[in-house]
């Protein structure tokens, strides 16, 4: 099943310019094929096609499914981006497949990378979402000094992923499900123990994901799984 993303399709009930040209020129839909479409906030429409065009393909919506694929949990990643910026880019799509709602690009001090284009982010993200049928798009934010994420964060549960040689708790036994949760992971130097213990005064609990040490793309898709899997 192909799903395309359309925000305002109920008002406008067309595809937008960029899905457009993918049904018509590459997909070659035509007149009468019925297609999936999500508005990324939920919402999965099934409608006909009855104008295709590449630029304004028109739709005629029969049905919709509401809060479709709807997950018992929220999920926050707040991750350093990797140097090598195809792996934290790796690490977006996947985590997106397994299930998150918001993964914010964090700045530490020891980041060896301190931009990121968040507009590519957000088009792996939407392909992503498609790719895996799913109805909600995850946010993007711009890269995040790793201070105001502490200071701010409001969820429910909140963990800092490190390696220092201090107590820690393993992500499985500390996650409870059904409860808005975020997770903290630094570059491939490692958070400062400055850092560590900003969060852990800002009421984050230090956690371990593995017995190995991981790689910082490979920890955030650890610690998507394990939420994921604590919620089933």
């Amino acid at each position: 099943m192909v799903v395309f993303y359309s925000p305002n399709v109920l008002e406008t009930n067309a595809l937008t310019e960029e899905e457009s040209y993918h049904c018509t020129k590459v997909l070659r839909m035509r007149e009468g094929d019925v297609v999936q479409v999500t508005d990324g906030k939920g919402n999965m429409y099934e409608a006909e096609i009855v104008l295709p065009d590449t630029v304004h393909t028109m739709l005629a919506i029969r049905s919709v499914m509401s809060d479709f694929g709807k997950r018992r949990y929220r999920l926050h990643l707040a991750v350093a981006p990797t140097k090598n910026i195809d792996r934290f880019e790796w690490l977006v799509e996947k985590a997106v497949e397994i299930g998150v709602d918001r993964i914010t690009p964090l700045l530490c001090q020891h980041s060896e990378r301190r931009t990121v284009k968040t507009e590519r982010l957000e088009k792996i993200a939407l392909a992503a979402a498609k790719q895996s049928l799913k109805a909600y798009i995850p946010k993007i934010d711009p890269i995040t000094h790793f201070a105001e994420i502490t200071a701010h964060s409001d969820d429910e549960q909140r963990f800092v992923a490190h390696c220092y040689d201090m107590p820690k708790e393993n992500l499985f036994d500390a996650c409870r499900p059904r409860q808005s949760t975020v997770v903290l992971i630094g570059p491939e130097g490692d958070f400062s123990t400055e850092e560590v213990e900003q969060a852990l005064a800002a009421g984050f609990r230090s956690v371990s994901l593995s017995d190995s040490r991981l790689r910082t793309e490979t920890a955030g898709i650890v610690a998507a799984n394990i939420v994921a899997v604590r919620n089933m």
